[in-house]
């Protein structure tokens, strides 16, 4: 029988709720009762945004120390080669990354307003995902945003490509909710 893995976004999605502020020991004191539960995997937090670095090179100095062990501390930031460099340069010891970036006809078009088409999106997730491997990433997650929109071919070749270079994990993000349990 195949191995269940949770993965929990308190840190990175659940802080984006109104009215719901936690202090970055509230953060780590999350991901210490997550590891004590067994989860197997935190976004906690995005790497390429300064005012989170303290918090996150201490929570990757309880990892290497085994007070955060064996749970992964994953970083989340969009699906560009710019901010994975970004995010090892000021989160030198990350290890584990999700890397995000839209994949529905819809969201490329309001995002980047014709600037971008699908195979424009493949290859910066492609190159995303190789420079992760050569800052030595452990695991790399790529999220396709808004993928219960996604054209379901697209979908499946971005999956493909992603795994082809090394990605470890493909989220699919029913990013507007479009997705319920009768579609």
């Amino acid at each position: 029988m195949g191995k269940i893995y949770i993965i929990d976004v308190t840190n990175r999605d659940g802080v984006q709720t109104a009215k719901l502020g936690l202090s970055k020991l509230e953060k780590t004191m999350i991901n210490i009762y997550l590891n004590d539960m067994g989860v197997f995997h935190s976004e906690f937090g995005f790497p390429t945004t300064k005012h989170e670095k303290f918090y996150l090179e201490a929570n990757e100095e309880l990892a290497d120390l085994g007070v955060l062990k064996p749970i992964h501390l994953g970083g989340w930031i969009r699906a560009t080669a710019a901010d994975v460099e970004m995010a090892f340069r000021l989160v030198p010891k990350l290890k584990h990354l999700n890397l995000s970036i839209s994949t529905s006809d819809q969201m490329i078009q309001g995002k980047f307003q014709g600037r971008k088409t699908r195979d424009d999106i493949l290859q910066t997730m492609v190159d995303a995902v190789d420079v992760a491997r050569s800052y030595g990433a452990k695991t790399i997650g790529v999220n396709a945003e808004d993928a219960s929109r996604t054209d379901l071919d697209f979908l499946v070749e971005f999956a493909s490509e992603a795994k082809a270079h090394g990605a470890d994990r493909f989220r699919y993000c029913d990013t507007l909710g479009y997705d319920n349990p009768f579609t």
